[in-house]
């Protein structure tokens, strides 16, 4: 991640030094960018669990409302997580996560070479491929979040953008064990992702 934000800084300086920005226009925006997914994990369990920081790629797409404002859906492929345990020293097993996000922005105009925007909306994740604990204990399969978003798009040329975006989610999903509940597992996780779009 650390290679992809020099190469996002060192695209950004060039823009700024050789290139005439032009007001980037057109109703939608796709961009491909790499993420790191880095949650904050509270267990109401009693079990201790941990989860990992990721890297992965992740694709979104935005149709602009209005020259100021909209809409973004934020897809990743599901994400295989190994959960730890500090209760018992060791890894207990591993689940999958599938993370989707859509947004509503403002994007802010007028301002020479950049577009900052700031967003709000909601993420979806689904867990699937549970076996903690061999199969003991469950997982609340279906979950929501609230989401806040900040971002920078900085115009190249013809319509093509170097971004950097940084969520920040709120989630939730409860354990149970032979029906039982467990408890919730928080992992309200800090995305930060860097990349290349194109709007047209």
């Amino acid at each position: 991640m650390r290679k992809l934000f020099i190469f996002a800084v060192v695209l950004t300086g060039l823009s700024f030094s050789s290139v005439a920005f032009a007001q980037d226009s057109g109703l939608w925006l796709v961009r491909l960018r790499g993420a790191n997914y880095s949650p904050t994990v509270t267990d109401g369990s009693g079990l201790g669990l941990s989860m990992q920081k990721k890297t992965y790629a992740e694709f979104d797409v935005s149709y602009f409302l209005s020259p100021n404002d909209a809409v973004e859906l934020t897809l990743a492929a599901p994400q295989s997580q190994l959960a730890y345990s500090s209760v018992e020293g060791a890894d207990v097993g591993h689940f999958k996560q599938w993370p989707v996000t859509l947004t509503g922005q403002h994007h802010f105009a007028g301002l020479q070479g950049v577009r900052p925007y700031v967003g709000a909306g909601l993420n979806y994740t689904r867990f699937s491929s549970v076996t903690l604990y061999d199969g003991a204990v469950s997982m609340q399969r279906n979950i929501f979040g609230p989401v806040l978003q900040l971002g920078l798009d900085v115009p190249v040329a013809q319509g093509w953008l170097v971004n950097v975006d940084i969520k920040k989610a709120w989630l939730k999903t409860d354990l149970s064990s032979g029906g039982s509940s467990l408890g919730g597992l928080k992992s309200d996780p800090l995305v930060i992702s860097a990349g290349v779009g194109r709007r047209f």
